[in-house]
């Protein structure tokens, strides 16, 4: 298994030396169902809150030569095979720190928990920031809770219409390409269709 604290404490000061923020650091199964591991690394940039493709491979490259350096000097980092994840946090963003709490108040969200609060171990409901430490949700059921940090699971955004007008677009070049390019095949396929 995998120290999360110990590769947190090396990948973080990766991401700042990019100009990134570290959202999440978590081992989870690879998707290639080999039964494999994969280390999942989430940033963003402060200015977007998100990371376009050029900013995931200079992260994964950084990370990739900061372990196999610790590795080449006897420090295992992560037991057996994993492969590498770097990626963006997306519009239904993990909610990890304070901030992200505070940031996406009003919008909706999930939280499994640790342990049941109140009976309920899920919770759903508009974020009400971060106060005196915890977590705040308006619950569907329960009402307002706020909820500590470490007896959260998991927590997310829920991909609302809300939400995704809430979230600008990094970069709409090439979009045009992309329109033209639709044309172009559905002229194609009339001319097909004709002959």
């Amino acid at each position: 298994m995998a120290d999360l604290a110990r590769l947190t404490e090396i990948i973080e000061p990766e991401a700042k030396a990019l100009g990134f923020d570290l959202v999440r650091v978590k081992m989870i199964a690879s998707e290639a169902g080999d039964g494999g591991q994969a280390l999942q690394v989430m940033a963003e940039d402060p200015a977007t809150g998100q990371l376009v493709l050029d900013q995931c491979a200079a992260l994964s490259r950084r990370i990739s030569d900061r372990i196999d350096e610790l590795e080449e000097q006897g420090t295992v980092l992560v037991e057996g095979a994993y492969h590498l994840e770097v990626s963006s946090p997306g519009i239904d963003r993990p909610l990890t720190r304070p901030k992200d709490f505070e940031n996406w108040v009003g919008h909706e969200a999930k939280f499994a928990l640790a342990e049941k609060i109140d009976g309920l171990r899920n919770l759903r409901g508009p974020l009400g920031g971060f106060e005196d430490g915890k977590a705040v949700i308006e619950d569907r059921k329960a009402g307002r809770i706020a909820v500590p940090l470490d007896a959260i699971h998991s927590a997310k955004l829920v991909l609302t219409d809300e939400l995704i007008a809430a979230t600008r677009p990094l970069d709409a070049a090439g979009a045009d390409e992309v329109i033209g390019g639709a044309e172009e095949i559905d002229e194609v396929t009339e001319e097909k269709a004709d002959d």
